[in-house]
């Protein structure tokens, strides 16, 4: 399993993944989830993946090499839009499908993959996506500006009570780490390091690209904070006095 997680904001995009893969108890390695198609001054196209390896290594590679749709073999690196970039990696996923999926029906693996794609093409703003195995997606809007794939639900209530629109960039890193925090602490299906990708609107290139360890300064200090900050906020609240 998997935790992804991209915000859409007023000043850019905020892009988390972690790197753990788990293949039972004695089988862990660590991958990157983040993948990157840039052409700096052009466009900067991010994209995240979730669920079976094998299946989310076939699909970006596809992409690289370019899906074929009547001659033309389409990459992420000639789309117009980030509409139609969201549509050729449901495609590849669909491709993949047609290829893979009834081999792993036969030996009963679920075809499970999902990705975030997020970035700006020059001449239109930032949008983020998300896309299901079935190869549709949905779009992050102002109201609900953030999407995740993967293990979400441990990093979702912080997202729900302090994520907006006109949230500062890096408030949004602030948050993207607390959600991941949440969810290494919950599942250990998800591990470090984990990858950032911070993207200034209209910058039309990688603003921050960091790979955060345990040891990160800035990491435990936000997990020690947070940690201390529940604790107090649960012993503030008045205690129910309906057993008195």
């Amino acid at each position: 399993m998997t935790y992804c997680v991209g915000l859409d904001l007023r000043d850019g995009l905020v892009l988390l993944a972690d790197t753990r893969t788990n293949a039972g108890v004695d089988n862990i390695a660590t991958f990157s989830k983040t993948h990157l198609f840039e052409k700096p001054g052009e466009r900067v196209i991010v994209l995240l993946a979730a669920g079976n390896l094998a299946v989310s290594q076939s699909v970006v590679n596809l992409l690289q090499e370019g899906v074929e749709i009547g001659d033309v073999a389409e990459t992420l690196f000639g789309v117009r839009s980030m509409f139609r970039a969201a549509q050729l990696v449901g495609e590849a996923v669909r491709r993949i499908y047609h290829v893979d999926g009834p081999a792993m029906k036969a030996q009963n693996v679920q075809f499970d993959v999902s990705f975030l794609l997020g970035g700006q093409i020059k001449g239109s703003g930032p949008r983020l996506f998300q896309i299901y195995a079935a190869g549709n997606f949905i779009e992050a809007t102002v109201d609900t500006p953030y999407l995740q794939i993967g293990e979400h639900k441990y990093g979702k209530p912080i997202l729900d009570r302090a994520a907006s629109y006109d949230t500062d960039l890096y408030d949004g890193v602030k948050l993207a780490l607390i959600s991941m925090d949440s969810t290494l602490r919950s599942n250990l299906t998800v591990g470090p390091p984990v990858d950032l990708t911070v993207y200034r609107r209209d910058a039309l290139r990688i603003e921050l690209k960091r790979r955060i360890t345990e040891d990160d300064e800035y990491f435990r200090m936000i997990r020690e904070r947070w940690s201390e900050a529940l604790r107090e906020a649960y012993l503030a609240i008045p205690r129910p006095d309906w057993g008195r």
